[in-house]
């Protein structure tokens, strides 16, 4: 309360001394833009912005009720009323008045929108315009209770501020439930905070570090398995499945003097061949980690890393 009083003392006592500066009239008016513009003369431009001063606290107590410092919505007029004096050009033929008003409004409405909200509200023209025209179409169209619009209403005031009606709804949320901090506690009377209940849902150090350990292990029987073939066989794998942009069959046929069907036929064994190799070593790997494999297991483990199968295909490969 303490607080509020002084703070309607020092609006009055500004407000009082800021009216000591007279209005000019349109011909003076003229005159001291003309000699701001052609001479930079600081005391005609200190002249127009202290004569619309007032008009800067009229445009921001429109924006009281946001929740901000009316002081600090003051300030942010005065500074678009500079603004709009440095821009100012007489020759146009309308008052100072008409021109600062869009400035000073657009100073204003940018500290709102940075201040009310820690999260970024209006990215865009339409945005903006429904942030600050939303509580008004409300009031039109008696919706001003609590709670999410019903489609009707949400309908119509997309249709009067020409947004998409999903931008309505959202907006309408957030300006119904104002942020809150994370470090507030649950109960009046308790020890845990809000951001004790948030979940990381990405993959701790552990698991990030044996995914980048499996892939590499992965990459490294991918080129042992690659070297094993013969490098027509190798580069034709390479060019068909290992790259963005396959190569054509055509391509591949015109280099290499063969048929597209031998292109394929090639492609295709030497992919076996690698996943065969790939799955070889992948076994021999787990051996030399876990140890030899079950009884049950044997024979298909020895069926597995038979040298005998890799250079029969190798042979119908070369062929």
């Amino acid at each position: 309360m303490r607080q509020f009083v002084e703070f309607e003392g020092k609006l009055r006592r500004y407000l009082q001394e800021i009216g000591k500066f007279p209005m000019l009239q349109p011909d003076e008016e003229a005159r001291l833009a003309h000699r701001w513009r052609a001479d930079a003369d600081k005391g005609a431009a200190h002249k127009l912005v202290t004569s619309h001063l007032l008009l800067v606290v009229k445009i921001a107590m429109g924006y009281r009720g946001y929740g901000l410092p009316l002081g600090e919505l003051i300030s942010e007029g005065n500074v678009g009323l500079i603004q709009a004096v440095e821009r100012f050009d007489p020759e146009r033929g309308i008052r100072l008045s008409s021109y600062a008003k869009w400035w000073i409004r657009a100073g204003i409405q940018e500290y709102v929108l940075r201040s009310w909200s820690l999260v970024k509200l209006g990215t865009t023209a339409a945005q903006k315009r429904l942030f600050f025209k939303l509580r008004s179409v409300k009031r039109q169209l008696r919706a001003i209770e609590d709670g999410d619009l019903s489609p009707e209403i949400v309908a119509k005031i997309a249709v009067e501020l020409a947004v998409p009606e999903v931008d309505v709804v959202n907006m309408n949320r957030r300006l119904a439930g104002p942020d809150h901090s994370l470090n507030a506690p649950l109960r009046e009377a308790g020890d845990g905070e809000w951001q004790d209940w948030l979940v990381d849902s990405a993959d701790d150090q552990e698991m990030c570090l044996a995914a980048r350990e499996e892939r590499g292990e992965r990459r490294k029987l991918l080129e042992e398995a690659l070297h094993d073939l013969r490098e027509r066989d190798r580069h034709i794998l390479i060019a068909r499945r290992l790259r963005d942009v396959p190569a054509s069959l055509a391509e591949l046929s015109e280099r290499y003097n063969i048929s597209r069907e031998r292109v394929r036929q090639i492609e295709l064994l030497a992919f076996r061949l690698l996943q065969k190799r790939m799955t070889t070593a992948a076994l021999e790997q787990r051996v030399r980690a876990d140890g030899p494999p079950s009884s049950p297991n044997r024979r298909a483990f020895d069926r597995e890393r038979r040298p005998s199968h890799w250079s029969t295909s190798s042979q119908a490969v070369a062929a």
